[in-house]
């Protein structure tokens, strides 16, 4: 595996390559969830790319840029086990310049629930994005469900910014408790990540609930948040595909939604029915 800290060094790379291109962006710290995105792409192409890079741009002012996880030799160490091509770090300075067009996700998706609480958050998101899809040129790109927005934000600009790639959706890897992994989960202690069980456990009974019949997304809500107490909710929403409210379940095409504190790390999952 070639481990790539420039963008010139990625280009020659990307050059040299033949086949599909399976590209899986990170901002490191690579725990199970990362493992099984990296290793579905290594099944379904040729070459594989990770990129690994805490990107400035989506953190807003007082979040935890600074100390954010960053573990660059386990992650080298894993993108190799994994099987990777190629695993990308550039510096901050080596992707972004002083005068730049910028990228702007679209206001309906990007000014609620995440975007709402993070102002600006997806416009550095797709920032970074758009330099990681030209500099890579991927057939496929694999994201996980657990940021749901920001897969149906990402999958939004490569349909109308007509990039030819693929996204694909990769399935939520959770801890055997439940817990949905996280490069965060690392900040809690053990008597934070019992009380962040609330979290995973509120949606299973909101599946229990849809699987019962119940589909009223305010009573399903309601139970939700009486499972997630005492936790500093910051929202429960239930959305369908294209993230409009819903006032009842539609199967196979509704999104239930969780963010909340648990202590100062905010964590979020996310059940798709």
């Amino acid at each position: 595996m070639v481990v790539l800290k420039s963008v010139d060094e990625l280009l020659n790379f990307r050059a040299s390559l033949n086949g599909s291109v399976g590209f899986v962006p990170t901002m490191g710290a690579l725990h199970d969830g990362h493992m099984s995105l990296i290793k579905r792409a290594v099944s379904e192409n040729e070459n594989v790319i990770v990129s690994v890079f805490v990107n400035p741009t989506q953190f807003l002012p007082g979040e935890d840029l600074a100390k954010y996880p960053r573990r660059e030799e386990a992650d080298i160490k894993i993108c190799e086990l994994c099987g990777a091509a190629a695993i990308f770090m550039p510096s901050e300075n080596g992707l972004y310049f002083d005068d730049e067009p910028l990228v702007v996700a679209p206001a309906r998706l990007a000014n609620i629930l995440e975007g709402k609480t993070r102002s600006g958050h997806f416009d550095g998101v797709l920032r970074v994005l758009t330099k990681l899809f030209n500099l890579v040129k991927p057939n496929n790109v694999y994201m996980g469900k657990k940021d749901a927005q920001q897969l149906v934000i990402v999958q939004n600009m490569v349909k109308t910014m007509f990039m030819p790639l693929n996204i694909v959706p990769c399935e939520i890897v959770r801890e055997s408790d439940g817990l949905a992994l996280s490069s965060r989960n690392a900040y809690l202690s053990e008597e934070e990540k019992c009380n962040a069980l609330r979290i995973s456990r509120s949606l299973f009974n909101a599946s229990n609930l849809i699987k019962s019949g119940e589909f009223d997304t305010k009573k399903i809500k309601e139970k939700m948040l009486g499972t997630l107490e005492p936790l500093q909710v910051n929202y429960v929403a239930v959305v369908d595909r294209n993230f409009k409210e819903l006032s009842a379940v539609e199967l196979g095409n509704t999104i239930i939604l969780v963010a909340a504190y648990v202590g100062k790390t905010r964590l979020i999952d996310n059940l798709w029915v």
